[in-house]
C-alpha cells in the first residue's frame, strides 16, 4: 500500500491573497467551480477558510464514487482539505506569478495493496488530473 497523488497547475489573473480567498469560500465560489464529477455538495461548518467542514460525492468514474468530509486549514499561501473518511488530502498551493498567482493542487492519499494497488497507482491519477484541470480552469475563468 503506497501514496498515491495526482497534480496539476494553472496560472490565474488574480494575486494570490485574492486567489487563496477564492479557494477557500466554499459557500459562493466553491460550488461554481466544481466541475460535473462532484454531486450533493454542501457546507456543514463555517464556510469561508480555515475551520470550514464541508462534504461531497466525488464521482471518479462510472462505478467508482468517494464521500469525502473534508476538513479545511489555512496557512498563508496553502489551503488543505483533509477528508475525514479516509486518507486523502488536498493541497491548494498559491504562489506569485508574473502579475497573477500560479495555483497547485494536489491530491494524495494511501493507495491499496497488491495488484488491485498497482493499477490504482497508475490510472487514479490520471482520471485525478483531468478533473483537477477542469476545476482549475473554472478557477481561472471566475477569477477573471
Amino acid at each position: 500500500m503506497g501514496q498515491v497523488s495526482a497534480s496539476s497547475s494553472i496560472v490565474v489573473a488574480a494575486d494570490p491573497q485574492h486567489t487563496i480567498e477564492a479557494i477557500g469560500d466554499y459557500e459562493t465560489i466553491r460550488p461554481r467551480i466544481l466541475s460535473a464529477h462532484y454531486r450533493d455538495y454542501k457546507v456543514i461548518e463555517g464556510g469561508k477558510g480555515a475551520g470550514t467542514v464541508v462534504e461531497w460525492t466525488l464521482q471518479a468514474t462510472e462505478k467508482r464514487s468517494r464521500n469525502v468530509r473534508a476538513n479545511v486549514t489555512v496557512s498563508d499561501s496553502i489551503l488543505t482539505e483533509r477528508d475525514a473518511n479516509s486518507s486523502m488530502v488536498n493541497t491548494w498551493t498559491v504562489t506569485p506569478e508574473g502579475t497573477g498567482s500560479r495555483v497547485t493542487v494536489r491530491t494524495t492519499w494511501q493507495g491499496a495493496g497488491g495488484i488491485s494497488g498497482i493499477f490504482e497507482g497508475i490510472f487514479a491519477p490520471l482520471g485525478l488530473k483531468k478533473i483537477q484541470a477542469e476545476v482549475l480552469a473554472n478557477l481561472a475563468r471566475e477569477l477573471a
